[in-house]
This record gives structure tokens, sequence and C-alpha cells, in this order.
């Protein structure tokens, strides 16, 4: 079984839109377009246009930290998997993202915050000195241009399969609006139609898993087609299958999931990549800023209703006879028109449910999320190359009317070398296992240097960049080493990474995201050791026991972030039961 790929998509026209979905789509674009104009004169300063003035509410904070992970890796991505893998996917968006999200919360962004660090590179610099920020910034960047691009690419193969458009002119078409807002209003900007963008998805996406399961006769009957038409009852659980790799569809077992996802790349991606800390970096006061990932965690709980539960759905339909269901993977699927490959279930599904207009909406929810990666994306690489590249490394005397101009400026060639990125992944035969394998080589290690140098007063700063270093070219080392030589090689070096030859490539790579980041704590660790640590006094804001914590200014349980935590947590720990 094949991972499912977003740049080989069937390219046959599968509907039409009329004239009310158009108009749809349109207002949609100039809405986001206006909101751009609208706030450029809200963006003068440096602080305004990277961090939004530090001036969001604790909600909005939130719902944009939810909508900027909510791109073409999550609508289109995880509805294909969950079609490959079954509910399994689900695990993405709670052992894989709640834990995370609420340690972020409660107990790193005191730290983040207080720093008053642009960045997270910025926050290595202060704990770690110029070496680790370096390097953190370059893989960083590099990441974020390749992301932006996969958004953008995946937003042009929707256009052109379902509707029938251009994909070059698709392409050029989303890049430029999504330039021109960034460009125009900076983060706020951003910020803004990413909630917007947060509503549109929910109201485009939200009939289709409440439909589908009217049509399924329900969650159970579901569950019972699903199990007539796969020969087996492992795609609907989300625990009772992981005590062998063979029990389950995806290769993996429980140490794979509570590990690699949960422990290693959740927390890597959630605490420590910029393109989410960033929004909540511009809630207005400490207890904002605590409380916006609490928030976003409440909302991310419900995002499976209306990604994974579509395709479900598809597998429960396929029995009904529908030659659209029996989607295949996307090198087979390549060149037959009459073919429709993993990823294709959500607009198969918005095609299948939604008439004139709500057809419209289920479109422009799509596309919102896709410009919503591809924003995110981009106003992440204009701060980290502004203050971690080109403002420590190249100009560090600036004014700071010159750093919002280079802002501007390095968002828009961000766009065009994300456009030659989206030309780039036409090529690639699995982009979602291979987004995952750049989080197990940048993001995992990345975390183990920042989780230590918050927690550890005894890390030094050889330790955090040479423990960085290390886990980042051992988890590109692993990667080349499994996937180049013999049939016999490659079955040979998964076993050795992965624990197992059974494993699909998802499993590989959060096996190789649990090692490179034991390898880059180990490292650092034992370099810390031999190496003189940093004066404690030099240490205050930046690690837990040589600072003094502000207050959050809570002053009743309800306000407190550690309640709604604590909230959250139960509801996660009833739906691990209920789905078990």
């Amino acid at each position: 079984m094949h991972a499912p790929a977003l740049s080989l998509l069937a390219a046959s026209q599968l509907t039409r839109l009329t004239p009310i979905d158009l108009t749809i789509l349109v207002l949609y674009f100039a809405v986001v377009l206006f909101i751009g104009f609208y706030v450029k004169g809200q963006t003068n300063t440096s602080e305004e246009f990277f961090l939004a003035g530090r001036e969001m509410t604790a909600w909005i904070a939130g719902l944009s930290f939810v909508s900027a992970n909510l791109g073409s890796l999550e609508l289109m991505g995880w509805a294909g998997s969950a079609y490959q893998y079954g509910i399994l996917a689900t695990h993405w968006y709670w052992i894989g993202a709640i834990p995370a999200m609420l340690f972020l919360g409660i107990v790193m962004m005191p730290f983040y915050y207080i720093s008053k660090t642009h960045s997270v590179p910025g926050y290595l610099q202060l704990r770690f000195g110029e070496g680790a920020r370096g390097l953190a910034a370059i893989s960083f960047a590099f990441m974020t241009i390749l992301m932006s691009g996969v958004n953008m690419y995946a937003m042009a193969v929707v256009m052109q399969t379902v509707l029938g458009w251009n994909m070059t002119l698709s392409i050029w078409v989303g890049a430029a609006t999504v330039a021109i807002y960034v460009m125009l209003g900076g983060l706020r900007s951003a910020i803004i139609n990413e909630v917007l963008q947060f509503v549109l998805i929910w109201a485009g996406a939200a009939l289709i898993p409440i439909l589908g399961l009217i049509e399924a006769g329900g969650w159970t009957q579901l569950k019972a087609n699903i199990a007539i038409n796969m020969q087996t009852n492992q795609y609907t659980h989300l625990w009772s299958t992981l005590g062998h790799f063979k029990d389950n569809p995806m290769g993996i077992n429980w140490v794979g999931i509570v590990f690699g996802l949960g422990a290693i790349i959740s927390f890597g991606y959630w605490t420590t990549d910029f393109l989410v800390v960033q929004r909540v970096l511009s809630a207005h006061n400490l207890r904002a800023a605590k409380m916006a990932p609490v928030i976003g965690a409440a909302f991310k709980m419900a995002v499976p209703l209306i990604v994974i539960v579509p395709g479900l759905i598809c597998l429960g339909l396929m029995q009904n006879g529908h030659p659209l269901f029996h989607l295949v993977p996307a090198d087979v699927a390549k060149g037959n028109p009459a073919l429709h490959s993993y990823d294709q279930v959500l607009p198969l599904m918005l095609i299948r449910y939604c008439g004139p207009g709500l057809l419209g909406l289920g479109i422009t929810a799509l596309v919102a999320g896709f410009m919503s990666g591809m924003a995110g994306n981009v106003s992440a690489f204009s701060t980290v190359w502004t203050y971690d590249i080109y403002g420590a490394y190249m100009n560090k005397r600036a004014s700071d009317k010159h750093y919002v101009l280079m802002g501007r400026w390095s968002t828009v060639i961000g766009m065009l070398v994300s456009i030659g990125t989206a030309y780039l992944v036409m090529n690639a035969a699995s982009i979602m296992d291979y987004v995952q394998a750049l989080f197990s080589f940048f993001i995992a290690p990345l975390f183990g240097t920042v989780i230590l140098g918050m927690l550890w007063k005894r890390a030094t700063n050889w330790g955090g960049f040479l423990g960085l270093l290390a886990g980042t070219a051992s988890s590109i080392a692993m990667f080349v080493y499994t996937s180049t030589g013999t049939v016999a090689h490659k079955q040979l070096a998964l076993s050795r990474i992965a624990l197992s030859p059974d494993a699909q490539p998802m499993a590989e790579n959060m096996f190789r995201a649990l090692w490179s980041w034991l390898i880059c704590v180990g490292v650092t660790v034992i370099v810390s050791m031999l190496t003189k640590p940093r004066p404690e006094s030099e240490l205050n804001g930046l690690v837990y026991g040589a600072t003094v914590i502000p207050h959050d200014g809570a002053t009743t349980l309800w306000q407190k972030p550690i309640f709604w935590a604590g909230v959250v947590s139960i509801v996660f720990i009833i739906l691990q039961i209920i789905f078990w």
C-alpha cells in the first residue's frame, strides 16, 4: 500500500461551478485582499508587522493558532490518509496535537512570551548562542518555503481536478493573493484572514460528515460497512490494533504512536515550529498567550469530524457500487482519468453532498485552507529571515523601518520561491510522507534542544548547537539509509530504524523522529557535561529554576489557563476511551 501523494491526482474534471458558486469564490478573494489593504496602516513598526503589535486576544490568537495548521496537508492529506489507514489517522489530531498544545500553553509560553523573542530561533540565540540560532533559522526557512509550495500546488490540483482550471494560473492567482495581503498587513492581516478561513472551513465542510453519516445509517452502521468492505475491523479502532505492527493498516505499534508521534513529532511541531508559535506570541498579555493554545486544543479535537470522517464515509460507501469511491494509490491513478487517488476524498465528498451554492462554499473552504497554510508559512518565513538570518548576519544595524521593508520584500521573494517548490513537488511520489519526513529532520531534534534549554540549567551553548546538529544530521542519514540500495537492503534498514519491515513510510517517520530526538538529547547532555555552563544569572527569563514566572493576572478559577487545560484533558481522555 502506498502513501498518499497530493502531487499525482487525476486531472479529469469532476464538476462545474454555477454562477452563485463562482460568486462565493470571487467574493472570498476580494475580502482577503480588502483585509490586507485595510490593516496596512497598522503595520508601520516591526512589532506590528511581525507580531501584530502583540494586541491579539486569546480567542483570536487561539483560532489563528489552529487555522494556520489547517492547510492542504490537513484537509486533503489526512482525509486521504483516513481512507488509506482508517481511524488511525485521527492520532495526528488527538495524541499528535492536544497534549503538546496544552504543554505549550501552560509550561513553555511564559518563557517565549517574557523573553520578548520574535521567533523560536531567537529564543535559541538567547539560550545557546548564535550557532544554534543560525542552524535552526536556516533549516526552518527551508522547511516553511517547501510547505508553502505544497499548499500552493495542492490548491492548484483541486482547481484542475474538480473544476478543470489551468494549474499554472491557479498557482499564480493563489500565490499573488496571499503575497499581497501578507506583504501589506503582515501577521495582523494573516491572523484576521486565518480566523475568517477557520469559519469558512467549518461552514463549507461540516455538511459532509453530517449527510454522510445519515446516508450510512449512523456511526455503528458505518463501522459495520467498513468492516465488510475491508474484510477486517482494523480500520475503525484507535488503540486496540496497536499491539503489533501487523495488526493495523499503517504497520505501526503503540511505541511509534505514543513516543514517535505523541512525544516527539507532536511536541516538536506544536511547541517549536514558529509557524504556529508566532500566532500565540501575538497575544496581548501573558494570560492570553497561555490561553490561546488551550482554546486551540479544544477546537483541534473537533477537526477530525470534517477531515477524518469523510475518509471513513468513503470507505463505507464502496459497497454501494460507486466507482468514484474505489480509490487507488496516486501512482496507480496517474495518467488514468477513470481512476481517483486517495487524496481526492474531500473533493469527491463535496461533489456528492453539496449542490449549487453549497458546492461553492465547500470549494471556497478548501481554497481558504490552502491559502491559510500558505500565509502561515510565508509570514513565519518572513519573520525568521528578517530577524534570524538577515538581521543577525547580514545587516545588524539597520533601522526598524528598514526591517519592516525587508519583511515585506521577503514575503514576496518567499512566495516566488514557494512557486518554484510547488512545481518541484509535481514529481514527488509521496508528499504527505515526505513532509512528515521533514518534521523528523528538523522539528524532532529542535524540540530536544529547546526543551533541554528550558528545563535544564546545565545545558551549555556547545551542547545545544552540537546536539541540534547531530539530531538533524542523523535523521537525514537514517532517511537516506532506508531509501537507497536493493530491496533486501531497504527491508533490513527499515527493520533497524522502524523496528519492523512491515512498517509503512508514515510509521518509519515516527520512529526516525524518536531516534533523532534521542540522539540530539544524548549529544547535548554529554557535551554539556564536558563544557562550562553559563552563570545562572544569565539564564533569567530563559530556564526553569533560574526565572521568576510573572503572575498571569488570573484571579478566579474560571480565568486560570490550567483549569481549562484540565477540562480539555478530561474530554481528550474520554474520546480515547470511546474510540478505543
